[in-house]
């Protein structure tokens, strides 16, 4: 494709990303903490911690892990946990352990997390107390030795944490945990002296989990190269907008998903901003009181939140005069949510686009121009190819699956060949089962996906898992999934049922899949029919099912 895009990027940004200016995760976390010691890294319910404050929260905790527990190169744990100050801590400790990352939905059921734990033989895990009735239901059928248990009070101010302890008591919600445990606040406490682990860019830093179109999900190898890349590709493409030890980005995204894990944490936390973490971005009266609070200078998030926070009449009223940019990610923003968004903010959405297995950027807009729907152009070191089922690569114009190829790309799924083969080109590309057009300026647009997988808020959801938990149900004869267009959501998830019984109702289903899959992965509808279409080797047609 002669790299058509090259042609459109602003003259300060290079076409490659050149040498790396870290060699680990560890490296950049160090040289950042002492950089802007004095700065706050994160803000989370009115706690800050220092950069200061991390390194030394994160040595003490990766020195228990390697004289407690035996952590060292190359182990794995596993991280349970949603946006709370004990994220950076327990994943930065566990680095200059030497240890390889699992990061685990803290909302995953029983199944989900048993099937993540297995296949990456993980041995350790960390976990928020409150989190821990799914994980209990499992833990004897996997390989988990240790279980390390975080409260939302842990690294709280003193005030805060005597304030949430009064709420949880009169709310009953003290946890009773199980003498085995090891708790959070005693790994910190402890003076025990770090080994220096020397990791390379080869080691694998991360086992970021993704659906698989058989239902099973897959975990992406990311080294430190691959992450330490993609940061660096996103440094080139924003350098001209950001000052370095000035930013305050407000993280409503999960850290366990790769674009926050990524783009928010390591990236902002890299050129010394205030990362103010969101608990419960549900909670909008909440968010938005946060919101006011700061004169934040980035927001990152997916089309549903940026939906719900202008629903907010008091977010309408916020100073958004700091504010320089905003990103969208995960899921496809809507123009009407950009046009909106602008009105009110004053600035544009700058859409990107990206893949668990990517680390994950792939292309994105250039900051501050106006919303076009596309997914902008590829970034620095980023080879881009459309190419039709035969493999052959198409012209400008022509719609056809969208082939990736660069530092940031994955090597592999974990323990998963056959995957692995099946997802890159003869040449390397990695296919990512979404069919685009470029248009001759470079800038990508995504026109529908090869795969039948559903983006549900920013989330990857398969059709496969949901529907092989469903047909398990005494009463479901068979199912079919798809993904119905929904201006909140992105997609909304509609199951089609043939029942056995006519007792069941819609509310039984849901309730059942309550019980057994993670809330994004929840139908929105449920339609009881006669038959589920199928072709003649009876695989599911998913178009005849959107025609009913």
């Amino acid at each position: 494709m002669n790299k058509i895009w090259l042609k459109s990027y602003p003259k300060n940004i290079p076409e490659s990303i050149g040498e790396l200016s870290n060699s680990s995760i560890c490296d950049m976390m160090k040289k950042a903490s002492h950089k802007y010691s004095k700065n706050i890294a994160f803000t989370n319910l009115n706690s800050k911690l220092t950069y200061s404050d991390v390194d030394k929260y994160s040595d003490n905790f990766g020195a228990y892990l390697q004289k407690q527990l035996s952590i060292s190169r190359g182990s794995k744990v596993a991280i349970m946990l949603p946006n709370l100050l004990t994220y950076p801590v327990t994943l930065f400790g566990a680095y200059k352990a030497g240890a390889t990352v699992i990061n685990i939905n803290p909302l995953y059921k029983s199944r989900e997390i048993e099937s993540a734990l297995n296949d990456s033989n993980a041995e350790t895990i960390i976990v928020l107390d409150r989190f821990l009735n799914e994980l209990e239901l499992i833990i004897k059928k996997t390989n988990i030795k240790n279980v390390i248990v975080c409260s939302i009070t842990d690294l709280l101010s003193f005030r805060m944490s005597l304030l949430v302890k009064t709420i949880m008591f009169f709310k009953k919600s003290n946890i009773k945990l199980d003498k085995d445990y090891i708790i959070f606040s005693d790994t910190i406490t402890h003076k025990y002296n770090l080994e220096n682990v020397t990791l390379e860019l080869d080691d694998v830093a991360l086992l970021q989990y993704t659906g698989g179109t058989t239902g099973k999900s897959k975990a992406a190898v990311l080294t430190h190269n691959n992450i330490l890349s993609n940061m660096q590709q996103l440094n080139l493409w924003v350098d001209s907008n950001i000052e370095e030890g000035k930013e305050i980005i407000i993280t409503a995204l999960p850290l366990y998903h790769i674009f926050s894990f990524t783009v928010n944490f390591l990236y902002f936390y890299s050129i010394g901003s205030n990362n103010v973490l969101i608990t419960n971005p549900r909670d909008l009266k909440s968010f938005v009181k946060e919101l006011s609070k700061y004169k934040f200078t980035v927001i990152t998030a997916v089309n549903t939140l940026f939906n719900l926070l202008l629903t907010s009449s008091v977010f309408k009223k916020i100073n958004f005069d700091s504010l320089k940019f905003s990103v969208g990610g995960g899921m496809s923003v809507l123009s009407a949510t950009a046009k909106k968004w602008s009105e009110i903010t004053q600035t544009e959405i700058t859409q990107g686009y990206g893949l668990t297995e990517t680390s994950p950027i792939v292309s994105i807009n250039i900051i501050g121009e106006k919303f076009n729907g596309t997914i902008g152009l590829p970034v620095p070191s980023t080879d881009i190819s459309i190419r039709d089922d035969s493999g052959q690569e198409l012209d400008a114009g022509e719609a056809g699956e969208l082939c990736v190829k660069g530092p940031q790309v994955m090597s592999q799924y974990w323990n998963n060949k056959e995957e692995s083969l099946n997802s890159f080109t003869h040449d390397g590309f990695l296919k990512t089962g979404d069919i685009a057009k470029i248009n001759e300026d470079g800038l990508i647009t995504i026109v529908d996906r090869k795969k039948d997988m559903i983006i549900s808020s920013g989330f990857n959801v398969y059709p496969n898992e949901i529907e092989d938990y469903v047909s398990q149900h005494p009463d479901v004869i068979e199912c079919g999934v798809i993904g119905i267009d929904d201006s909140n959501r992105g997609e909304s998830i509609h199951l089609f049922i043939v029942k056995s019984s006519e007792l069941l109702t819609e509310m039984d289903v849901i309730a059942y899949c309550k019980k057994g899959l993670t809330i994004y992965k929840i139908p929105k509808r449920v339609i009881f029919i006669k038959e589920i279409p199928k072709n003649n080797v009876g695989k599911i047609l998913r178009r005849k099912l959107r025609d009913l």
